[in-house]
């Protein structure tokens, strides 16, 4: 493939822009990452006339790939023609938070934002609001934004700012345990219970890899957050409307928390964030209660009305139905190529979402293995090879993912995310034949 183009404005951008892009993991391939000139269904072509099939597709925010369902699309349109922003509350917002209220189990409320990272920062505030407490637990691993709480780095309360630019100081109210351990859940809580306001976990760690809860995981946090007068924050910004439908990881995993954090596919493809929970908790936020949090694009009329008609459109076709097959048919066939020349790697994913993590331990034996992508269960051969923590993803063999294997992919024409820690998304704009072509790249490249 020739990148000429890509590589010209890649040297512009350096110029005007640090590491020449706007967000750091677009840079993560080297020696530079290719610029998309346009999408195409489940397909982008690059700057240089390159066709991929898209497995990335905007890091989670998009359901139908990069052509719009016609009601969408004349939603947006009509949004826009009427005039970009007022100021003053439009009737989308309302019909867009009625829509998730009956969708999803734990939400009566939403307040709409503009980034999953001010989502959770928000979260962050009303529940350490509404307990009087300051400090949250996070998991080591999972991935909350760009925010100061959940920027750390260590374990329990030994952590520390894992970026510079943050004080020390912001860290002290931070608790870090290891996902799926629950006896550091418990620990943390025997320690510091008293003034723990928060937990904030993705039900399925979606940034470290993808990580699925073992059997009983989140129903202990649960219950420590119930004993210890704690509230349970499910971020489902990649997991929500993706994994589980419509009602999200958290109708799927049975467990309802106090908060969500929402944002990509709530929006339609447009920036977006979003906090949902109990009236007795949202009506702490201002001008309900004193909790502060405003914004001047927050419940944007274009990105309401891309994300009310993208769910409607969602609830009244087989989108979920078509996502959630074509992502099964996916991993199993990811599942036979790793068993075949790769069984020390290991194939995880759930409905539309998959990866293959580059761990280092094989089993004795695939008879038996979760064919559609890791579950944790614990009869599976592979249940103690799994990874299960930010940590065990961290220790694979994350190098050789980004500095050859996601070459090979690419060359081949299939684009993955761009380092072993971001997901990659399966969206109704998907073929059968695409599965085919990237299975046969993968098979290639491994």
């Amino acid at each position: 493939m020739n990148h000429d183009r890509s590589r010209d404005l890649y040297d512009r951008a350096l110029s005007v822009m640090p590491g020449g892009v706007n967000s750091a993991v677009r840079a993560a391939v080297e020696p530079y990452p290719f610029f998309v000139e346009r999408g195409d269904g489940g397909h982008v072509v690059d700057a240089d006339g390159n066709r991929y099939v898209d497995w990335v597709m905007g890091l989670g925010p998009l359901l139908y790939g990069h052509d719009l369902p016609q009601p969408v699309e004349s939603a947006v349109q009509s949004r826009v023609s009427e005039g970009p922003m007022f100021g003053a509350p439009t009737e989308v917002e309302v019909e867009h938070a009625e829509f998730v209220a009956r969708h999803v189990p734990s939400v009566e409320m939403l307040r709409c934002v503009n980034s999953g990272t001010e989502a959770t920062v928000s979260a962050c505030r009303l529940a350490r609001a509404a307990t009087g407490r300051d400090k949250v637990v996070v998991m080591q691993g999972g991935y909350h934004g760009a925010q100061e709480t959940t920027l750390v780095e260590g374990e329990f309360d030994h952590v520390e700012p894992s970026s510079p630019g943050i004080p020390a100081s912001f860290a002290e109210h931070t608790l870090a345990v290891p996902f799926n351990d629950e006896a550091a859940a418990h620990a943390v809580f025997e320690d510091h219970g008293d003034d723990i306001a928060a937990v904030l976990v993705e039900p399925v760690l979606a940034n470290v890899g993808i990580v699925h809860p073992v059997d009983g995981y989140h129903e202990t946090l649960r219950d420590l957050c119930d004993d210890h007068g704690s509230l349970l924050v499910f971020d489902e910004v990649i997991t929500g409307f993706r994994v589980g439908g419509l009602g999200c990881a958290q109708s799927e995993f049975g467990v309802e928390p106090d908060l969500t954090t929402f944002g990509k596919l709530i929006g339609g493809g447009f920036p977006v964030g979003a906090i949902g929970g109990p009236a007795r908790l949202m009506e702490g936020f201002t001008p309900a209660g004193d909790v502060f949090q405003a914004g001047t694009f927050s419940g944007h009329p274009v990105t309401m009305a891309a994300g009310l008609e993208s769910l409607r459109y969602a609830a009244e076709h087989d989108v979920h139905d078509h996502i959630h097959d074509l992502g099964g048919t996916l991993r199993e066939g990811l599942a036979d190529i790793v068993a075949d020349q790769a069984p020390e790697y290991t194939v995880a994913g759930t409905d539309g979402m998959f990866k293959v993590l580059f761990s280092r331990d094989a089993p004795d034996s695939f008879d038996g293995h979760c064919e559609g992508g890791c579950h944790q269960r614990s009869s599976c051969p592979r249940f103690d090879h799994c990874p299960k923590t930010g940590g065990d993803v961290k220790a694979g063999q994350t190098d050789r993912w980004r500095r050859v294997f996601w070459e090979k992919t690419k060359e081949r024409g299939v684009f993955l995310s761009q380092n072993q820690f971001e997901a990659q998304f399966v969206t109704y704009a998907h073929t059968a034949e695409d599965v085919e072509e990237t299975l046969e790249a993968y098979k290639e490249a491994l």
